[in-house]
């Protein structure tokens, strides 16, 4: 089962990805499929197509898991509200 997660690096903008499984407390690196930023654009460090990537544990400062109906349901998009 996956789940949706964004992704906060240390000194990054966060990135939403899927995760096939939760870490373990032993892991010593994170496994994320099909990365984009909040905002559905490609992350400028990663190669256009990349689907899987693998970042150090020491390197995620933290992880927001959204359970699966709520990431069906909101399907975790961002928008900035308009000034009047």
């Amino acid at each position: 089962m996956t789940h949706r997660a964004i992704v906060h690096l240390v000194n990054e903008d966060p990135i939403v990805a899927d995760l096939e499984r939760m870490p373990e407390p032993g892991d010593t690196s994170i496994t994320i499929f099909d990365p984009h930023r909040e905002d559905g654009k490609p992350i400028h460090y990663l190669r256009e197509g990349s689907t899987v990537v693998i970042f150090p544990l020491h390197r995620v400062s933290s992880l927001e898991i959204f359970t699966e109906e709520r990431a069906a349901e909101e399907d975790i998009t961002f928008y900035r509200e308009e000034q009047s």
